[in-house]
């Protein structure tokens, strides 16, 4: 990897507070960051406006610090906030869904998610998202105005039976099977907001990122968005995976538990060098 060029983010959504294992992940994308000497940017994906709460958004800066988070680009760290911040950037997501739609990457569907469900035998991907069963694949892209096509929802034109392999900073080489670990998935909304492979996709290329550090829960995502990188003709970063943190039960740590949050840990006393 080129050392001058690189380019990290962190990329929370406030949701609810930073618990450790999303401090973890971070801290990992801050010392590849460090590694390489390159620098680092603090990206709020806030586009889920039913569950992004003003307080999470708050706190969330203040949780990050606390942690030993320091970023060079971002909120509080030179620039408008709202560069920075996904539900500001609605040009750069709308500007992505017409060259996927100009390449006829994606296609418009009317199937809710309970139609999709409802199909006969369908099968489900490696997420538990049932596969597409391509009945609006043959609908026509042409609309009377871009508004109005806004107003549907878009899918990705997946290939059927193409092997999508990537080589892990962290996991090595993996692969991904289309039609079998997943299929048609959604790229746009109908209330107008994109899905989280598109907006993340087009961030990451308008900011210039090099290597995308996540944890290991979206490596199926990671698969998808390849295809999208490769739709818009871009050159995708390189990506480093993480092992999810767990509790003593062994199951993977969520936002709903309270005990494991930045806050609560702080509240507790606890140096933020155990992490």
């Amino acid at each position: 990897m080129n050392n001058g060029g690189y380019k990290g983010r962190i990329a929370p959504t406030p949701t609810g507070f930073m618990h450790r294992g999303h401090a973890k992940t971070f801290l990992a994308a801050q010392r590849r960051a460090r590694e390489f000497g390159g620098r680092l940017i603090l990206r709020v994906e806030d586009l889920d406006g039913d569950r992004c709460k003003p307080e999470f958004t708050d706190a969330l800066v203040e949780d990050l610090l606390w942690a030993g988070l320091r970023w060079d680009e971002g909120p509080d760290r030179g620039g408008p906030s709202g560069e920075y911040v996904q539900s500001k950037r609605s040009a750069v997501f709308v500007e992505a869904w017409r060259d996927l739609i100009s390449q006829g990457a994606i296609f418009p569907c009317e199937c809710s998610r309970k139609d999709v469900l409802s199909a006969v035998q369908a099968p489900h991907d490696e997420g538990g998202e049932p596969l597409y069963p391509g009945t609006c694949r043959n609908r026509s892209t042409a609309f009377w105005s871009e508004s109005e096509a806004l107003e549907w929802n878009w899918r990705m034109r997946v290939p059927d039976g193409e092997t999508i392999s990537f080589t892990d900073e962290n996991l090595g080489n993996l692969r991904f099977v289309t039609g079998v670990d997943f299929g048609d998935f959604l790229v746009w909304r109908k209330d107008g907001i994109p899905s989280y492979e598109l907006a993340v996709v087009a961030d990451d290329i308008a900011m210039g990122i090099t290597e995308v550090v996540r944890g290991e829960d979206l490596l199926l995502s990671t698969a998808r968005q390849l295809l999208i990188y490769r739709a818009l003709g871009a050159t995708p970063p390189a990506f480093y995976h993480c092992p999810l943190v767990r509790d003593a039960s062994g199951n993977r740590l969520a936002k709903r538990d309270k005990a494991q949050s930045l806050r609560e840990l702080r509240a507790g006393g606890m140096d933020p060098k155990m992490l």
